[in-house]
């Protein structure tokens, strides 16, 4: 299958790319980024760096033909490009807004008019505290929160909208990474004052990847669903 990954260069993007050099299931891997991706360290001997297709785009709003051409029968995409709630405290609303909201519209309609394989599954990475009932008013940076969980409701009906689409939010607790102490007692004390699990950026990564390559066994996936899906005999961590 040819799967896309969009924020390519980002964090968790890095780790999905890392683990689909290595998956016999994913043949292509589509890095859509706004700048060249290479593959990433620390692969596992059996990766193959030569599915690895880096596609650069000026913002994730427009889409070239030639950009399109590249989407042309994918399987699947795991999106994971967005402002964190941390950042976004940095920029304007409405360019938040259109980061986390419109390209992500935008992408998944591009995708569409590339001509993809189907079922196309499409699974869009939020997060645990993002509310979707408009009539709910979250605890912390309400405006965001909303508007994530609107960015979660439209990607769900344009899914339906445009046919042929299986769509499916993942929401992640705080994610940490090996090796990274501080994030771990981060991830520690969030659990403790919110009740917020946290997930290794390995194992999300692996779930993400089992979704999107077997099927949504459930929408939306919790930070509960998430860790209740990480396999027995997970990868080793890099």
């Amino acid at each position: 299958m040819k799967l896309i990954v969009s924020g390519a260069t980002g964090f968790v993007a890095r780790e999905v790319i890392r683990q689909s050099l290595s998956r016999s299931e994913i043949t292509s891997v589509v890095a859509l980024a706004r700048k060249p991706v290479s593959a990433p360290e620390k692969l596992a001997d059996d990766a193959d760096p030569s599915k690895l297709k880096s596609v650069v785009v000026e913002d994730y709003e427009h889409y070239s033909e030639k950009v399109k051409k590249e989407f042309a029968g994918a399987s699947a995409c795991i999106w994971t490009v967005a402002i964190t709630p941390t950042k976004s405290k940095m920029y304007g609303f409405e360019e938040v807004k259109r980061i986390c909201q419109t390209s992500t519209l935008a992408g998944l309609k591009a995708m569409h008019e590339s001509g993809l394989s189907k079922p196309f599954r499409f699974l869009y990475m939020s997060g645990a505290s993002v509310e979707r009932d408009p009539a709910k008013t979250p605890r912390f940076q309400p405006e965001y929160t909303r508007m994530r969980g609107e960015t979660e409701t439209k990607v769900l009906s344009l899914a339906t909208e445009l046919g042929g689409i299986e769509a499916s939010v993942a929401k992640p607790g705080f994610i940490t990474a090996p090796g990274e102490f501080m994030k771990s007692i981060a991830a520690t004390m969030i659990q403790l004052i919110v009740g917020i699990p946290s997930i290794n950026v390995v194992d999300l990564a692996t779930v993400m990847l089992d979704q999107v390559v077997n099927g949504f066994d459930k929408e939306p996936l919790m930070p509960e669903d998430l860790i209740a899906r990480i396999p027995k005999n997970k990868p080793a961590m890099p």
